[in-house]
């Protein structure tokens, strides 16, 4: 074997393996990490929902609905190029010490956008948020498969499923709440206790292995290139069409240029001592498979979450607070199949049937979504809702435990921070995406429907809810079809790519479940660690 070939296959981690830490701990010691843990995953994915409600209330005072995508893809794609870099970082140095600096880089950006008065300010905040905010998320996820083997892990991840789906329920309804009581910049304010108690809970409760590595060797240049091509293909779709014409020098010149970083990336972690993605990785075929999968449900799932609360206010009327609730059936609906979806694989340890199910249940979602109009009863909004959350809490979480289950706990860190990564890929690819094709459409189509070019009413750059209710009835009647017939297409749009993710799922081989850590501790020991919430201790 040449050396290049062995750089190509993941790179073994310095740390040895270990018991789980949990075995020198009593069952409320592992209770108070697992709940320092969910506060943190509540920190990370609240961000990812809360601003939807309250958006349209935020660009409008800011004079900058033309900037407001960036509110969401700016966090989104700040994570996402995070996302690798903490993963690997946590398997070669270990993974306390960052989960306290991406906490407190979390609160960081809290605290700018809090005070920012502006949209520039407040998208910088939001960047330094999603900065931290990539550590929280896959940390979390690397930390329980530090402590829990795969075959017990599916109800662990089952119910951090359920905390991403009260956060989205909680976010939207908080957003609103805050939005017309006492104000918007309370949703960057809150994170700051929040923050400081998941710190206070790692440094009291959080003992975990530490790596044996005095210096690790660091993959530089892989993550500067990473960072490059990922910024570079959510600029193409975010200003693609819409800013810049695709034809134009600036969007040409982006397209060449992540090109050439992804290539120079795919080089450098041939060559890398300890690359930030091994490409070994790509070899195991429920990677490749789950990765695709998990990239195409995270375009469909971000790019109807940043813009369902946003089409609810202005096309049914209802103000922020209402929105929220009204997208309670679909977080339901995701809480109680991804927990029940969790216990399920670990009673039986078979898990295939569950995300090509899920996944397909997504796409008749997407197909009912795209039939919406203003006329359409709430009622049966809710339940189109509702079935998207079925679908995503059948597959989401799942998929992340086929990952860690292909690969040893020594890398596991860097392998589901991979596989996340092409998840929030998919992410920041769907806000923009949806984003931009939804806020050029509803343009020309205010251009084309209101009077005088569509400066009647207003300056449509600064249409709120509340100003839109104000209006005219012709008026407002011509806005709330816009905003109606720009957003539903997009979901049409997206269900052959769903479709294509379902058929690759069924390709997936199904292995057995792990029931040993590195140690070899059974299933029984570890699983006696945590006692869930029913169970009996």
């Amino acid at each position: 074997m040449t050396q290049t070939d062995q750089a190509a296959l993941p790179a073994p981690s310095p740390r040895p393996a270990t018991k789980a830490p949990a075995a020198d701990g009593s069952r409320r010691h592992i209770l108070l990490i697992f709940a320092g843990l969910m506060v943190t995953m509540l920190l990370a994915s609240l961000d990812q929902t809360i601003f939807s409600t309250a958006l349209p209330t935020i660009v409008g005072e800011l004079n900058g609905v033309d900037h407001m995508l960036w509110v969401t893809t700016a966090y989104i794609l700040a994570s996402t190029i995070m996302l690798p870099v903490y993963g690997k970082l946590g398997d070669l140095i270990g993974r306390k010490g960052l989960f306290i600096g991406a906490i407190s880089l979390f609160i960081v950006g809290s605290i700018v956008g809090g005070t920012a008065h502006d949209m520039t300010w407040l998208i910088v905040g939001r960047a330094i948020q999603g900065l931290g905010g990539g550590g929280l998320m896959i940390l979390s996820q690397a930390i329980i498969a530090d402590v829990v083997p795969a075959r017990e892990r599916g109800r662990y991840m089952g119910i951090m499923g359920g905390v991403f789906a009260l956060s989205s329920v909680a976010g939207p309804l908080l957003g609103g709440w805050f939005t017309e009581g006492i104000g918007w910049r309370w949703a960057f304010w809150m994170n700051i206790p929040l923050g400081i108690l998941a710190i206070a809970s790692a440094v009291l409760f959080l003992r975990l292995p530490k790596a044996d590595r005095a210096k690790p060797r660091l993959d530089f240049t892989g993550m500067v290139l990473l960072a490059l091509a990922s910024t570079g293909l959510v600029l193409v779709t975010t200003w693609g069409g819409t800013t810049y014409d695709w034809n134009s020098v600036t969007i040409i010149s982006l397209i060449v240029g992540t090109v050439i970083a992804a290539i120079a990336f795919v080089m450098v972690e041939r060559r890398a001592a300890e690359p930030i993605m091994p490409l070994g990785f790509f070899r195991d075929r429920n990677f490749n498979l789950t990765t695709i999968a998990g990239l195409i449900i995270g375009i469909s799932m971000f790019g109807a979450l940043a813009y369902l609360p946003t089409y609810l206010q202005m096309v049914t009327g209802v103000n922020a607070t209402q929105a929220g609730f009204l997208m309670i059936p679909m977080m339901a609906a995701l809480l109680i199949t991804s927990i029940g979806a969790g216990q399920l694989v670990s009673k039986t340890g078979r898990y295939k049937w569950l995300p090509i199910i899920g996944t397909a249940i997504v796409a008749v979602a997407l197909l009912l979504l795209s039939t919406m109009t203003p006329l359409l009863a709430i009622w049966v909004l809710c339940t189109y809702l509702a079935i998207m959350g079925i679908g995503l809490g059948l597959s989401m979480q799942i998929l992340i435990l086929i990952v860690q289950n292909s690969f040893p706990v020594s890398q596991v860190g860097t392998a589901t921070a991979s596989n996340n990564y092409f998840r929030q890929i998919g992410a920041s690819l769907g806000s923009a995406i949806v984003g931009s094709l939804f806020v050029a459409k509803l343009t020309s189509l205010l251009a084309d429907r209101l009077p005088n070019g569509g400066s009647a009413g207003g300056n449509s750059n600064s249409f709120t809810p509340a100003a839109v209710k104000q209006l005219p009835t012709a008026v407002r009647d011509i806005i709330v079809g816009a905003y109606n017939d720009a957003l539903t297409p997009v979901f049409l749009y997206m269900v052959p790519l769903v479709v294509l993710a379902v058929v690759l799922l069924i390709f997936m081989k199904e292995k057995s479940l792990a029931t040993t850590i590195d140690s070899g501790e059974p299933v029984e020991d570890a699983a006696a660690l945590v006692v869930l919430p029913g169970q009996v201790a």
